[in-house]
Formats: C-alpha cells, structure tokens, sequence
C-alpha cells in the first residue's frame, strides 16, 4: 500500500484515491478548484518518489524536472513525500569566495557552499542579510562548468540589500542562503529545439546560466540571446559572449541598445522587439524571458500572441520584495 509522507506526518492512500483527496481527508488542507488536472491550482512537489506520469500532463518540462504535479489526479503507485510549492526552505551557509565588478551596477557574487546543493542554472536563491531581511538572485553558473554559485547583483539606489553587498561584504564571509527554486531553466529533452532567450540589465544572470547549460548538455538548435539596455554602460559579459557564439556555432548572441547612441556592433531597440523582429515565428521555440517586469509580461503576451505555446515560455521578472530577485533591469 502506498503512503503519503507530509510534514512528518504519514497517511495511507485508499484504493484509487488521489493525493489531494487522502490529504484532505487527513485534515490538510490543499489549494484546488477543477479537481481534473486543468486548473493546476492542487500544484505540489514530490520529494521523494516518482508522481506518475498522468500526474505531470500539461505542466512545463522544467516543472516535470523538479517532481512538480497534480495533486488531484495523481494516484501513486509508491510512497511519496510531497510539498506545497511555497513550502519554506532550509537554509544553509555558504563562504563568499569572488566579488567582481561587471559593470557600474552589478556586482558578480561567487560563493561556496559548505554542503553539496542541486541547483539548476536560472534557478534563484535567497540571499539572507539577518532573519528579517532577504532577497532572491539568479544563478548564473552551470555546475558543470564554475566551481562555485555565481550571482549578479545589480546595486539599487535605496536597495539595502545591494547596496550592503556593493559597500560590505568581502571575500571570507559567510552568509546565509535558501533553495534553489523557480522553474526558468533549461530542461533537456527536445535538444532540437530553439531558444529564444531575452533579458534586461541583471536579468542576463539566469540567461546566461541558462545558454552555457544546454550547450553543455548536447542542444543542438538554435540559441539566441537578447539582451539589453539603454546604452552600452548597462550591458556586461559582452566579450564573453561573443566569445561563446564563436566557440559554439548554435549560439547566437545580440547586445542591443534602446538609447539613441546605437555603436556598430549593437542592435538598436528594446531586446523584445529585436528578438521577436529577428524571430517573427515563435511557435516552434522555448522562450526565457527575465528582467524588468515590464518587458516580461508584454514580451509573453506578444509571443503569445504571435503562436508561442505557453508552456514554452518561462519567465522570470525582476521586482522588489523578499520572494522574487531584488534587482529590476532598466
């Protein structure tokens, strides 16, 4: 007979009962609504054991990733553990080993955990400053490839946050963080398809985490990258990812400039318009959308609109509160 393990406590499922009904039975509550598998409002992680496939239909293939599934058309055939997706996350410490400016505003954070964490590139961390105050970054590194998590943290004018890492924080500290969670990386399994990867300012972190990785693992369609600012000071790593689309003839990258300085070399116009210009037929490609909120949420509806499958476009947007990262793009 299968089990359910939640919160240390233990129910045994009845026979063809799913998750959602042996959890509300045992007196927990879970959020739900259609109750077949449409609304994906019962959403929960398994973690241990495998959901059943039935379980995972319609949800995005990072998602499928990481155990996510439907609670209430989910009949087990083994034992699992199983967590509400905001179930609050350990933390553990890590030593900061690298501080290096990128550009004016963002800062590359490198840290080393004391303990193994799983973590996928474009997944973010919490980043706590004392127990009332945190702030969640992108991954930017490819655990294939960097030895240690690298951030990028852009400073904000009143961020307190930011700003104690820009002024304070040094090599040799050891800070708190939480996770990884978040579902805007690269999952393989359709290694033809194409990328599509926008972002704004800091939000290049998880994109270029997200590049590397499945170059790493064998993509082999097209990846283009778009990423952008007003003028050329808002832009870093372009060196570096110029050097990448010449090591990687798949990869394509593309700085552009918004302001009215355009210099050779740089697209001119919003990364959004660029890229959707430059890629007019979105509907066979999976999309990375992160930054300013702004650009996401006009960027996804567009590409949307323009034929993009909805669980093809993971999105990540930048705004200030202790559950998204800190740092919007401008």
């Amino acid at each position: 007979m299968a089990h359910i393990r939640y919160r240390q406590q233990h129910f045994a499922l009845a026979a063809d009962e799913t998750v959602l009904d042996c959890l509300t039975r045992n007196g927990v509550a879970v959020p739900s609504s259609c109750r077949s598998g449409a609304c994906q409002t019962c959403l929960m992680r398994a973690s241990t054991g495998t959901p059943p496939e039935r379980a995972q239909r319609g949800l995005k293939d990072s998602q499928k990733a990481q155990n996510f599934f439907l609670a209430c058309v989910c009949r087990p055939d083994t034992s699992l553990t199983v967590l509400l997706p905001d179930h609050p996350a350990e933390t553990t410490p890590v030593t900061v080993r690298g501080l290096e400016l990128l550009n004016d505003e963002v800062m590359r954070v490198v840290l080393e955990c004391h303990s193994p964490i799983d973590y996928r590139p474009g997944q973010f961390i919490r980043l706590f400053f004392d127990r009332t105050l945190c702030r969640s970054y992108s991954i930017a590194s490819v655990p294939a490839r960097d030895r240690h998590l690298h951030l990028h943290v852009r400073r904000l004018a009143r961020g307190r946050l930011s700003g104690w890492i820009h002024d304070q924080l040094r090599p040799g500290h050891t800070v708190e963080i939480a996770g990884p969670t978040g579902d805007c990386f690269y999952a393989p399994g359709r290694p033809e398809q194409g990328l599509l990867l926008i972002g704004t300012g800091s939000g290049l972190a998880p994109l270029y985490g997200i590049a590397r990785d499945a170059l790493q693992q064998g993509h082999t369609g097209p990846i283009r990258l778009f990423h952008g600012s007003r003028d050329r000071r808002g832009l870093y790593l372009v060196e570096e990812l110029r050097d990448l689309a010449q090591e990687s003839p798949q990869f394509e990258y593309t700085p552009c400039i918004s302001g009215p300085q355009v210099p050779p070399g740089y697209a001119a116009g919003r990364p959004s318009d660029v890229a959707l210009r430059d890629t007019p037929d979105p509907r066979s490609w999976r999309l990375f959308l992160c930054g300013h909120p702004d650009m996401v949420a006009a960027t996804r509806r567009k590409a949307y609109l323009a034929g993009a499958a909805m669980k093809d476009i993971h999105a990540d947007a930048f705004s200030i509160d202790s559950h998204t990262p800190e740092d919007p793009a401008a």
